[in-house]
């Protein structure tokens, strides 16, 4: 069973930066397309960056080209999210998710099979 867990979260002032880590254990990473999520209360899930399996491809939200890097590190099995010029509409809580069975990622959360618990990211001053 493949699990994530999502960390590096909290409370930071506009145009600062935090990295995110997901921890993927159970599997061996490089088999998993990974997709980054954000999702605010009451409000859907949507895909902000993902990863593909194959060629390592990325693919970003238009939102936030230019201000999110995604990477992995496939000996470590982490996944990691960089996040810089924050801006106080990327509050959310971001999860991490896997699926094996894509190649190309896609940020649909549907095409997802696993899920981290989240972690919450606050941007104010």
């Amino acid at each position: 069973q493949v699990q994530l867990v999502e960390s590096g979260g909290g409370l930071v002032r506009p145009g600062g930066s935090l990295r995110l880590s997901c921890a993927v254990s159970g599997s061996t990473l490089d088999r998993y397309a990974i997709g980054w999520f954000r999702q605010l209360p009451g409000k859907d899930r949507v895909g902000v960056s993902c990863l593909s399996s194959g060629d390592d491809s990325t693919y970003y939200a238009d939102s936030v080209k230019g201000r999110f890097t995604i990477s992995r590190d496939n000996v470590k099995n982490l996944v990691y999210l960089q996040i810089d010029s924050l801006k106080p509409e990327d509050t959310a809580v971001y999860y991490c998710a896997a699926d094996e069975r894509l190649r190309t990622c896609t940020l649909k959360p549907l095409e997802y099979r696993y899920w981290g618990q989240g972690t919450w990211v606050t941007v104010s001053s």
